[in-house]
């Protein structure tokens, strides 16, 4: 099995191989190859998503599937939230049973928020954790802003930047925590399951 994974670039280095270590356990045995089709920037959009699926999905090293993931928030006001984004990549790429869209509501960082222990000690700021469900804060301060101001606070030396500090946060947690407090994610996570023939997450 071969799934091909369409990301953003800082996405590809900072999450998705604490994904594949996750994915290791339920599907030992039967681990798909995940190959990463990533952009420096925003993942394409209209005939270009579906320009870049098609050709994923076909020649002689063809995926069986691919999994676009975006963040809701991707600077160009394309989307108005997770469902949103989903549907319009989906209307985009056409009937493809082989495509599977997914969204980070509203950014990748909402899924680093769980672990918010381990962001105040990389930080080195006590700052209080936003407080409700990772994927329903947004307003004027989303995920990746709140983890930007405690950094920024922290008597760390450097910001917040996403590669190293997602992974540095990511390292050594449990990914299932995150899957537990963030749908999308979960709905990530389960599509690769289920496309392996696994059950999915509760």
């Amino acid at each position: 099995m071969k799934i091909s994974l369409i990301v953003e670039g800082k996405t590809e280095k900072a999450f998705i191989p604490h994904l594949r270590r996750f994915l290791e356990t339920p599907l030992a045995g039967r681990m798909p190859t995940l190959h990463t089709s990533s952009y420096d920037g925003p993942i394409p959009t209209d005939e270009k998503l579906k320009r870049r699926v098609n050709n994923l999905l076909s020649g002689r090293n063809a995926a069986d599937h691919v999994i676009a993931l975006t963040d809701v928030y991707t600077g160009q006001n394309k989307f108005a939230d997770a469902t949103d984004a989903k549907q319009k990549m989906q209307a985009w790429v056409g009937v493809e049973p082989r495509f599977h869209p997914h969204a980070a509501q509203y950014d990748f960082e909402a899924w680093l928020l769980p672990y918010w222990h381990r962001i105040q000690g990389l930080a080195g700021h006590n700052q209080s954790p936003p407080g409700g469900n990772p994927e329903r804060i947004d307003g004027m301060n989303p995920p990746s802003k709140r983890i930007i101001e405690i950094f920024r606070r922290g008597t760390g030396r450097d910001d917040y930047v996403k590669p190293r500090d997602a992974n540095r946060i990511l390292e050594g947690q449990d990914l299932g925590i995150a899957i537990g407090q963030c749908a999308e994610l979960k709905e990530l996570v389960n599509t690769i399951l289920r496309v392996c023939g696994e059950q999915p997450v509760p």
